[in-house]
């Protein structure tokens, strides 16, 4: 039985896995028509060579553009392409006339590589305070530095990469905007898997995670009102890529958006009460946190290492999860946590699995 409604839909629009697929946030199986389209495409520009092929696709194209700008609350021309999130944040970073000695406050979710990036830019980091134990930051606080202090600018991950809380966005951004301060959002565990229309000034992300589209697309919008203005120019240059996100991202649509983030949101709360508890992990969100990126804490007295064990042994029978390491959300803490990451086909006998698995690696 699956544990979405929309379960049976979506493997159906898939090839069969060899494992037990629960690494969405790592890369989404993607489906047969976007690998199709961008295959067909590959074809077409052996066939006809790549400047005609992609002329030939300009209307598709402007589609998918349109409808990816949509979901993120864009418009088309604000929107451009790089080949990962990380691609699009250093775009950004390169093209920004920031001031010397700049400053960028952040969540404790604050994704470890972008950290690396500022800090080679010499842009100092602050931290925003936390509403609590999960480290959603505190929106009231926030306000009130900003009444005495202003950032260059506000960067925040809407879903980190070593935890599923979901930081309050658009709050974020109203009591920002009020204080005259961009907002960048890093929209790569989020897009795709809860809504991303947030007033931001800048947002990128990734096709490649809850959106299921290929490897090597990521996107950055930049708004053309921002507050602080920056030109990005677009770069298409995996042709192929842009069609196939288009195609995910059709896909999304044309369910309902707003049903798949419901879906989503039910999947994480299932799986959080299956797992926790088990042979001593304990989940780390709340159990009705809104997304399905889910983190277990290991047993008390487990080394990284010991983490990093676990999941190469889940693998081997055929579990497919990530062991997050400190690095990823290094203003958090310093312990490596098992990410289990399900999407719409997951079945509660693949839970049932991992929760047997987890349960004799534990106490």
């Amino acid at each position: 039985m699956y544990c979405s409604d929309l379960g049976e839909q979506w493997h159906a629009a898939r090839i069969e896995p060899t494992i037990t697929h629960l690494d969405s946030a790592s890369a989404g199986r993607a489906s047969r028509a976007a690998i199709e389209t961008i295959t067909a495409h590959l074809w077409r520009e052996a066939e006809r060579g790549s400047y005609v092929a992609a002329e030939e696709q300009a209307s598709a194209r402007a589609r998918g553009r349109r409808a990816l700008a949509s979901l993120v609350g864009h418009t088309p021309d604000e929107l451009s392409y790089r080949d990962s999130a990380r691609a699009c944040l250093r775009a950004l970073l390169n093209s920004w006339n920031l001031p010397i000695a700049s400053t960028v406050w952040v969540a404790t979710n604050e994704f470890g590589p972008n950290l690396d990036e500022f800090e080679r830019r010499g842009i100092a980091v602050r931290t925003m305070p936390s509403a609590d134990v999960y480290g959603r930051v505190d929106v009231d606080a926030l306000e009130n530095m900003l009444q005495f202090e202003q950032p260059d600018f506000i960067h925040v991950c809407m879903i980190g990469s070593a935890s599923g809380v979901v930081q309050p966005v658009l709050e974020i951004v109203e009591v920002a905007h009020h204080a005259g301060v961009p907002v960048v959002v890093d929209m790569a565990q989020a897009v795709g898997h809860v809504p991303t229309v947030t007033g931001a000034d800048i947002v990128y992300g990734t096709a490649r995670k809850w959106l299921t589209g290929p490897r090597g697309v990521g996107f950055l919008a930049v708004r053309a009102d921002a507050l602080r203005a920056v030109e990005v120019d677009s770069s298409e240059a995996y042709v192929a890529g842009a069609l196939g996100l288009g195609q995910a991202v059709a896909e999304l649509q044309e369910i309902g958006q707003q049903r798949v983030f419901r879906e989503l949101a039910e999947i994480g709360q299932i799986t959080r009460e299956r797992l926790n508890g088990i042979g001593s992990w304990e989940v780390l969100e709340p159990v009705d946190e809104p997304s399905a990126l889910v983190t277990l804490a290991p047993p008390p007295g487990w080394q990284p290492s010991d983490v990093l064990t676990a999941k190469r042994a889940l693998q081997e029978t055929g579990i497919l999860v990530t062991c997050a390491d400190s690095w990823r959300a290094p203003l958090a803490n310093d312990q490596s946590v098992l990410r289990v990451s399900p999407h719409l086909d997951v079945r509660r006998s693949q839970l049932d699995a991992l929760a047997a698995a987890i349960r004799t690696m534990g106490y």
